[in-house]
């Protein structure tokens, strides 16, 4: 019998009762044990059961079984478990007496085998599956009493046995009761104990993707296409976002401490610092870059934007600033730092809070006793209800969230989440704002003793000043409607008002608010607000108040109140005045003023920001998309940035932690959709000649760059005008024998030959000796070993410097008329010398076709490439010889060794030795290789291709703005300034670019906007 047919046969009859036999004893057998023996005629049914046994044994059995060479198969001893087989001396002859004891022993042994076999089931069916077909109720699985009386009893044990395993079901199984109300926000506030959930969150979630970042779930884009809808909109109409997952930052203190230590974290070179005078009055609202302290232009903390509460008298002041949640710790962090503020002032215990014992305690008042509306707990009280979770209840409970000063008296609070933020973007948002809002009107009296709804709003009232002031904020807040634009306010401009209850003024259907710019074409006030702005008395508002935005909270009109009111109008659908039990609520309107860099789109991307009270989210939203407004989430807050050509947080922040901690997800996400593809139908980057395809290696890319500076001595020497020159003088790539194949020439179409980078033996060679060593130093380039330029001195210079100054491309505004000084060694160099390892923030627009993409190279043109331009107007431009994939021999290799030790792996499972833990460690060394990726440590990343690299792009793709592709990224300050000193006057700016998986270059041309 072959050995398949072993293997199966034994495992086939594994689980029969083997012959028990009893240890050997003086007896008339050779075998030494008592045991009946055939009669003398049955010899052949012997053989045959000798046979059978020694067929049964298994592969499994002969593991064990270890022979001497004098020992044969049939004169094997006592075998597995003290059982004897095989072929033996038996006497023919019956024995002559038995040990009873012994016998019954085994015997019995054999027989309680025998029963557990027969009462054990074998298989997972119940009792009733037992059953032939034809006896089978439907009933038998509820109904024991169906079945036959002999398995009625087991089919009880099975069914008691089935209620203990199966888990507690809830109270409320019905869908009408887990959508009554309390069960609901019960489930809610469960649900958002790890990511926070805004107020427009259930909004979203039915419309919207939904993403978790920065500890919130938050819409990412619209489940209906709506990408042009959504420029259109931002172009044309009106987009709403809800940015209330942006944290505020609150200060407390004296002016001029507060001003002395927040200067240490700005610096006057990048711009606005908190000491402008025009955001210092609080009529504006300013943005800058922080800094550690005293640490310019070293340790980026992030960009952040602030808001002065204008001045009432007392030195005391109050500012906001508005931080992206990426940021908030490291930023918190520093605040509490310079102003020395160690000890919590007050711990956040508000009432809206429900922890978690609380919570759950009152889903069991709820669901005790199947009752539906049980309102009475254990012990007979009233049942307390279960409130929704806003504002400062999505905090820890019992974490500090106010910091105070013992030296300085400055106190630093958190108050995210206590105010929301609503941004509109459009030249639509005067009319949305103006038809959503209505101004309060004054109340002198209470609308009720008994509660406190408006109470500080007529306290407030009975001041003239106040009043006067309202009506002077309401008659600014009604002159927005005549005008065309946001961009026309001035930038930042900050307008503060009291408003009613917004739910009142909702229309019937959708509408689409329109401007009435005949109301106030001739309007003098108008052309005042045009030429002066906001007047600085109007930017006060009662939202900086904390007693009354927790009033406002508190003394919300339900939505079930208001819509038991408008159910008892007298004309259904009419206005519904409430009089004085109007809720009133403080708002602050703060103008963006959108694209102001460059040249085209002046103003583009303009609109509002509405600031309000935590718990009226809702109540501002939905009358918002009432009027017309469309909704966007976070891909459409990146596309506005980038049609401003401005830097998104964190995405283009790659000299702050949360840039690098950015960068790291996009990698590691990238990374694991190109592990998913097949290997057949994966891009080889490694001969395409990309290095890193999937982050930016912004370190490496500035230290080469300084490298090559200090090589070639200045920059005396123009950029080479072969492509074939990969390297520098006195640098090479990896290898000194490195062949470089020349590129096929596109005139006389011959076929593109590959361009070797390193030979085989070079990089086996490199690798031992410097491997650690790259890798570490790839590690520290991460951290903060380059700084992004934001002087907006030196970004003038280079922008004038990127200008053509020949030919019909020239502009017309020349660098004399911008006040700016020509190119020279003795302008550039000083610069160089004080950031010799910088990065620039630049914007590039394609000449012709092309679609820039993520992570694509900034690279240098040749002479020959702007030639060739000159000469043929319809050169796309050239290509990138293929490169030899030096990886791939190892990756075979590794390959063979992974099914080697499988195979070896497979054999020691058959013969189950437990062993072949070093081969593990052994292979662990090769694990990082991957077919068409770049292995080893990164080489000179600027001349590894045959264009010299200058920089990657962070974000691109078609731009609907400008009908052309569009791509924002980051080049060095050394390369950029000596591509622009020896490139040609007509030609200054032009760049190449290359998709990572693409050997294409197309020109582009590259721009500074300050």
């Amino acid at each position: 019998m072959s050995g398949a047919r072993e293997k199966k046969r034994a495992k086939k009859m594994r689980n029969q009762p083997a012959s028990v036999t009893l240890p050997a004893e003086p007896g008339p057998f050779a075998g030494g044990g008592s045991r009946a023996c055939p009669t003398p005629g049955d010899v052949r049914s012997e053989q045959q059961q000798q046979k059978f046994s020694n067929q049964s044994s298994g592969p499994s059995y002969r593991k064990d079984q270890n022979f001497s060479k004098g020992q044969n198969r049939g004169e094997r001893g006592t075998g597995r478990g003290g059982w004897q087989g095989g072929h033996q001396s038996v006497s023919e002859e019956m024995p002559k007496y038995i040990t009873v004891s012994t016998f019954a022993q085994a015997r019995a042994a054999e027989i309680s085998a025998m029963l557990k076999a027969v009462s054990q089931k074998s298989s997972n069916s119940l009792v009733f599956q037992t059953l032939p077909r034809h006896m089978r109720r439907r009933a038998m699985s509820h109904n024991v009493k169906r079945l036959p009386r002999r398995l009625q009893e087991m089919a009880r044990k099975e069914a008691e046995k089935a209620v203990h395993q199966k888990k507690e079901q809830s109270k409320t199984k019905c869908r009408k009761a887990r959508r009554r109300h309390i069960n609901l926000v019960a489930e809610f506030n469960h649900r958002q104990r790890k990511n926070i959930w805004l107020e427009t969150h259930i909004w979203h979630a039915k419309r919207f993707h939904m993403v978790k970042k920065w500890g919130y779930c938050l819409g990412n884009s619209p489940t209906e296409k709506s990408y042009r809808a959504c420029y259109r909109a931002m172009t044309k109409q009106c987009l709403l976002q809800d940015l209330s997952y942006y944290c505020c930052l609150e200060l407390k203190g004296k002016e001029n401490e507060l001003l002395k230590q927040l200067a240490r974290i700005c610096s006057i070179d990048t711009g606005l610092t908190f000491q402008e005078a025009s955001c210092l009055s609080g009529r504006f609202e300013g943005s800058l870059n922080l800094y550690r302290a005293d640490r310019y232009p070293e340790d980026m903390l992030g960009p952040v934007t602030f808001i002065w509460k204008p001045r009432d008298g007392s030195e005391n002041r109050q500012l906001w600033i508005w931080v992206h949640p990426a940021l908030k710790q490291d930023i918190l962090r520093e605040l509490k730092a310079i102003f020395q503020c160690s000890e919590p002032e007050e711990i956040c215990i508000s009432e809206p809070v429900t922890t978690s014992i609380q919570e759950e305690k009152q889903v069991e008042v709820v669901m005790s006793l199947g009752n539906k509306r049980k309102k009475e707990d254990k012990e007979g009280e009233e049942a307390v209800p279960v409130k929704k979770i806003i504002g400062d209840g999505t905090r820890d409970p019992f974490q500090s969230y106010s910091w105070i000063s013992q030296t300085t008296g400055i106190t630093v609070s958190d108050r995210s989440m206590e105010i929301l933020r609503y941004r509109l973007i459009g030249p639509l948002s005067h009319s949305i704002l103006t038809e959503t809002l209505k101004a309060a009107s004054v109340q002198t009296e209470m609308a009720d003793s008994e509660t406190e709804l408006n109470n500080w709003w007529v306290e407030n009232c009975k001041d003239s000043e106040k009043v006067s002031l309202h009506q002077c904020q309401s008659a600014v807040f009604e002159l927005l409607e005549g005008i065309s634009s946001p961009s026309d306010m001035p930038p930042g401009t900050i307008l503060g008002l009291t408003v009613g209850d917004p739910r009142v003024n909702l229309p019937k259907k959708k509408t689409k608010a329109m401007p009435d710019f005949e109301k106030y074409q001739d309007n003098e006030e108008v052309r005042q607000l045009y030429l002066k702005g906001v007047p600085a008395d109007c930017a006060h508002s009662f939202i900086w108040d904390h007693d009354i935005c927790k009033n406002v909270t508190e003394n919300k009109i339900s939505e079930q109140d208001l819509n038991h009111m408008r159910a008892q109008l007298l004309i259904p659908g009419s206005h519904l005045d409430l009089g004085p039990c109007e809720s009133k609520i403080p708002i602050l309107l703060v103008q963006q003023p959108g694209k102001m860099a460059g040249e085209d789109r002046p103003g583009w991307g303009s609109g509002w920001d509405i600031c309000l009270p935590k718990g009226w989210g809702m109540a501002f939203w939905i009358p918002f998309i009432y009027q017309g407004v469309r909704v966007g989430g976070l891909q459409e807050a990146l596309k506005h940035s980038e049609y401003q050509r401005t830097p998104h947080t964190p995405n283009d922040f790659p000299d702050c932690r949360a840039g690098m901690q950015f960068a790291k997800e996009l990698e590691t996400s990238l990374l694991e959709k190109f592990k998913r593809r097949p290997p057949a139908k994966r891009a080889n980057y490694v001969k395409l000649g990309t290095l890193s395809p999937f982050i930016c290696p912004w370190g490496q890319l500035t230290k080469n760059w300084e490298e090559r500076m200090k090589a070639s001595g200045g920059f005396l020497c123009p950029s080479s005008p072969h492509p074939d020159c990969c390297t520098t003088e006195g640098q090479t790539i990896c290898d000194p024998k490195a062949e470089v194949v020349r590129e096929a020439s596109p005139e006389n179409g011959e076929a593109e030959q590959t361009m070797e980078i390193t030979s085989s033996e070079g990089a086996l060679k490199t690798e031992d000796v410097t491997s650690t060593q790259d890798f570490g130093e790839r590690d520290e380039t991460k951290t903060s070993d380059f700084i992004v330029l934001r002087s907006e001195k030196l970004l003038m210079q280079l922008s004038a410097w990127c200008y053509p100054t020949a030919g019909k491309d020239r502009r017309i505004r020349l660098i004399s008329r911008l006040g700016q000084k020509e190119m020279t060694e003795d302008v550039f160099l000083p610069i160089l010398m004080s950031y010799p390892r910088a990065l620039v923030w630049v914007n590039l627009s394609l000449l012709r076709k092309g679609n820039p993409e993520l992570h694509a190279m900034i690279c240098i043109p040749t002479e020959d490439d702007l030639l060739h331009l000159s000469k043929d107007k319809l050169f796309c431009g050239p290509q990138e010889p293929k490169h030899r994939d030096i990886f791939k021999d190892k990756v075979q290799k590794q390959k063979e060794e992974k099914k080697k030790k499988k195979k070896k792996d497979n054999m020691k499972s058959l013969e189950s030795d437990p062993a072949g833990i070093p081969d593990e460690e052994a292979t662990e060394d090769h694990e990082d290789l991957i077919l068409g990726l770049w292995s080893d440590a990164l080489p000179d990343v600027t001349s590894h291709c045959s264009r010299t690299v200058l920089g990657y792009v962070t974000r691109g793709d078609f731009s609907l703005a400008v009908g052309c592709g569009e791509a924002l990224g980051f080049v060095s300050l050394t390369g950029l300034i000596y591509m622009l000193h020896n490139q040609p006057a007509d030609k200054k700016g032009l760049v190449l670019l290359r998709t990572p998986a693409s050997l294409q270059y197309r020109f582009a041309r590259l721009n500074i906007e300050v």
